[in-house]
């Protein structure tokens, strides 16, 4: 399985932030724009508020591996990921209902 590429700089994040779509839930907030690149990148953003630096990873870490299923259905887009505090008790199958609710939503997949 190929990997996705990555978004990395401000000014991506912020695009998506000002011209993509997005949703909301409790526990995660999804932002979504068409790219021009035929391949999804994806950007995951955890503040502070989520705790220290274990806790941030962790949430990171479940949103991977959340999205990996949902991968090979999404096409050009570019994703952002912002997790919020209810992440911090989910598993990353309870955090896949909800990320395949927003791209449903999004009408990405």
């Amino acid at each position: 399985m190929a990997t996705w590429l990555t978004l990395r700089e401000n000014k991506e994040f912020r695009t998506l932030y000002y011209r993509g779509r997005s949703q909301v839930h409790p526990a995660l907030v999804t932002y979504v724009r068409k790219n021009k690149l035929g391949v999804p990148r994806v950007g995951i953003t955890t503040g502070k508020k989520l705790g220290g630096a274990v806790q941030r990873s962790r949430c990171r870490r479940v949103i991977r591996e959340a999205f990996r299923p949902y991968f090979s259905q999404v096409g050009g887009y570019d994703i952002v990921f912002v997790a919020r505090t209810r992440l911090l008790t989910m598993k990353s199958t309870q955090a896949a209902e909800v990320i395949g609710h927003h791209l449903r939503q999004l009408e990405v997949i």
